[in-house]
């Protein structure tokens, strides 16, 4: 460790905050966490896993953890919505031939596991309580908590979301969420010995898919075509997410639909992305995740590119002599990386509310898990 730092505060308990804390307590270094929720919940239902994001996962030292608790597999089958067969995306092994090229777990599992990692690599962790106030100095950053407490830190990083409060005060000029004109639907249902991996049936305007998350679970992801960002009362989710499987004429899908009720953890989420320009820092203050870069799933990278983020921040801690440096070389290693994510990931959306050109589709799918695929 060359860097002149000794305390670190992360913003943030999400899947990045915690891939951060636990990758700089591997540095030696003295790190909290600060959490706004009290219960440090984590909500949604299942989170489908690429094989970049395992091989960060086993960086991380949570690999096995995931394999234990969740699911691995090979391929992504494709069909249309009634049935036939259109072809496999491959998913090459880049975490190792030992592990599989992608997977889904439950994203409460997930972050308990995380959550693990990172009491045992030695983060204190702050709950139901974020900052007021952050002051920065030449040498340190001064914090003022919502508890009344107050702390200096050499570093703080803001991994506290699409809505960060931590971006509004760094840099409130900054852009600002965009709803993409698509929602995502999910359940949790059982899941058939038959489903291996990931399958999805394209429909004209809507896309549903299922991949298992434990021996026994599956999660359904339906993804539609949604003009305006309104609210939907939870209590019709699941009535509404039979009625968008209703035009599939697929067994299983009629099946699910048969099982979709209050036990099945409907959730909606309106698609918003964001890309942040350079810098992504100012000072000892530094972003990270869904902060600067907020991805729709199309991809299946937005969580893995994020605890991509907590590798690379403490990999160039370890190897600069301020920090300055080190987050210069943080956000230009990151920068094209996350940036072609976010942009293709929404062009996809695009495709897909045009009804445009599949073969664009396909290719830039292509494209975008063989860039992935690459070292970070």
């Amino acid at each position: 460790m060359t860097a002149p730092i000794q305390r670190v505060l992360v913003i943030g308990g999400g899947f990045s905050g915690m891939a951060t804390a636990i990758q700089c307590a591997k540095l030696g270094l003295t790190v909290e966490l600060a959490e706004i929720d009290p219960g440090w919940r984590s909500y949604g239902a299942g989170i489908s896993i690429g094989g970049p994001t395992l091989r960060a996962l086993r960086t991380i030292g949570v690999l096995d953890a995931f394999l234990e608790r969740g699911y691995g597999g090979d391929g992504v089958n494709l069909f249309t919505a009634n049935g036939h067969p259109i072809g496999t995306l491959p998913t090459p092994r880049v975490a190792g031939e030992d592990v599989p090229g992608g997977g889904a777990i439950m994203r409460p599992v997930l972050a308990d596991i995380l959550a693990k990692a990172m009491i045992a690599a030695g983060a204190r962790v702050r709950l139901g309580c974020t900052f007021s106030r952050i002051a920065q100095r030449d040498d340190r950053v001064d914090v003022q908590f919502t508890d009344g407490t107050q702390d200096s830190y050499d570093l703080v990083v803001g991994a506290d979301g699409l809505y960060s409060k931590v971006r509004e005060a760094l840099f409130p000029d900054a852009p600002k969420p965009r709803y993409t004109g698509q929602g995502v639907w999910r359940a949790v249902v059982r899941r058939p010995a038959d489903i291996a991996c990931a399958t999805m049936w394209l429909g004209s305007r809507v896309k549903a898919g299922v991949n298992p998350v434990s021996p026994d679970q599956m999660y359904l992801f339906v993804t539609e075509d949604r003009p305006t960002n309104e609210h939907i009362d939870p209590a019709e989710w699941p009535r509404m997410l039979s009625d968008l499987l209703a035009p599939f004429d697929v067994p299983l899908l009629q099946s699910i639909r048969a099982q979709l009720g209050p036990q099945s953890q409907c959730n909606y989420r309106p698609l918003e992305s964001l890309l942040v320009p350079m810098p992504w820092f100012r000072s000892r203050v530094a972003l990270v995740g869904d902060a600067v870069h907020a991805t729709t799933p199309h991809m299946a990278a937005g969580a893995g590119i994020g605890i991509e983020d907590a590798i690379v921040l403490a990999e160039e801690l370890g190897r600069h002599a301020t920090v300055e440096a080190a987050l210069e070389a943080f956000q230009a290693r990151r920068w094209e990386r996350c940036r072609m994510v976010v942009e293709n990931s929404g062009r996809l959306g695009e495709i897909e509310i045009a009804g445009g050109d599949k073969a664009e589709h396909e290719r830039i799918m292509r494209e975008t898990l063989m860039r992935l695929a690459q070292p970070i």
